[in-house]
Formats: structure tokens, C-alpha cells, sequence
């Protein structure tokens, strides 16, 4: 029996999570959302099990509300980094999730390091 899209997508999540995990033990994970029609950034702490910031394109005041381009994943990139700088983070670990590093993943990566959060 074939295995579903979902069921592949939560596989490959959980595979990258764990790698990441074990690497990077103690640091702040950025871990990023992409939907259709929106995209977003979250840097949690996993050791005290909080968020500490977050971006995303459903936000009123980017005026981005229903659009997932690449310079919209920018702009939230841009955005996680600036909360981050304001929460005190550095440096964290990017979480790709079950997605591939390309295309609105990549620039919310890229974005984020060229604003300063070192990944």
C-alpha cells in the first residue's frame, strides 16, 4: 500500500527535526511554515518550550495578506531577524520542516542571514 503525500511530508519532517536536534543541542530553532497562500517563521526554544518570535505574512501591517511570493518570504525573513535581534537571539538552527530548501523556504533562510541572524 502506498503511503500518502501527508504521511511522507510528517516522515520527512521528523527526520530532518531529529538530525537538526541532535546537532544542535541548546540552540533556538527557526523553523518556518509554507502554505499556499502564506508563509511563516517562528524561532522556539525547545528547551524552555516557548515561542520567542515569530513572523508572517498573515500580518496586517506587511500588507502581504494572501500572497506567498519569494520576495513576500523575504520580507518575512527580514522580519524574523529584526524580532529576533529584539528577543536577545543570535543564532539558531533553521527547521526546514518536510519542505525543500528552494524556492520561498530558501528565501526566508537567506533573508534572515543577510539581516543579521547568523544560521
Amino acid at each position: 500500500m502506498a503511503n500518502s503525500k501527508r504521511k511522507l511530508f510528517q516522515k520527512r519532517r521528523l527526520r530532518v527535526r531529529n538530525k537538526l536536534r541532535k546537532v544542535n543541542a541548546g540552540r533556538v530553532r527557526l523553523s518556518v511554515h509554507r502554505s499556499n497562500k502564506n508563509i511563516s517563521a517562528q524561532l522556539i526554544d525547545d528547551v524552555q518550550g516557548v515561542t520567542l518570535a515569530s513572523a508572517s505574512t498573515l500580518e496586517k501591517d506587511l500588507g502581504l495578506v494572501g500572497k506567498c511570493t519569494v520576495e513576500a518570504a523575504a520580507k518575512v525573513g527580514e522580519l524574523i531577524a529584526e524580532r529576533a535581534k529584539n528577543a536577545g537571539v543570535t543564532e539558531a538552527y533553521f527547521d526546514r520542516g518536510g519542505f525543500l530548501f528552494h524556492g520561498r523556504v530558501k528565501a526566508v533562510a537567506d533573508a534572515a542571514r543577510d539581516a543579521g541572524l547568523k544560521i
